[in-house]
């Protein structure tokens, strides 16, 4: 995440974000869930949306937007399974996964992480 993080800063393209992380995910034989970040904002979930991993998706970075970087590693699979819940996602081969999210804010000179204590 933090890797993704150090990618941030204002005419950035948004694919440097999943490149960082992959890059780093890779080395250490994890892969990425396919879950993303999103734009934080009036809307829930809005654009822009953040893979986590290689993407081809057109977009830069702008001072002053917001939104979550927010990857799932896994030590297996990447094909994930829902619950009814709609919330609770579990890999098919039930491999151990670990989440973290940090919500940002791009700058001209960077990003500031929000939801740091």
């Amino acid at each position: 995440m933090l890797r993704g993080i150090s990618a941030c800063k204002h005419g950035v393209s948004f694919k440097a974000i999943g490149e960082r992380i992959s890059e780093h995910v890779n080395k250490y034989g994890y892969s990425v869930d396919p879950f993303i970040g999103h734009g934080v904002g009036t809307i829930f979930h809005s654009e822009p949306i953040i893979w986590h991993t290689y993407d081809y998706e057109p977009g830069f970075m702008v001072a002053g937007q917001t939104f979550t970087i927010e990857p799932t590693l896994s030590m297996g699979s990447t094909r994930c399974e829902v619950w009814d819940d709609g919330w609770t996602a579990i890999t098919v081969d039930g491999s151990l996964n670990a989440q973290f999210e940090h919500t940002v804010l791009v700058t001209v000179n960077g990003v500031e992480i929000l939801t740091k204590c």
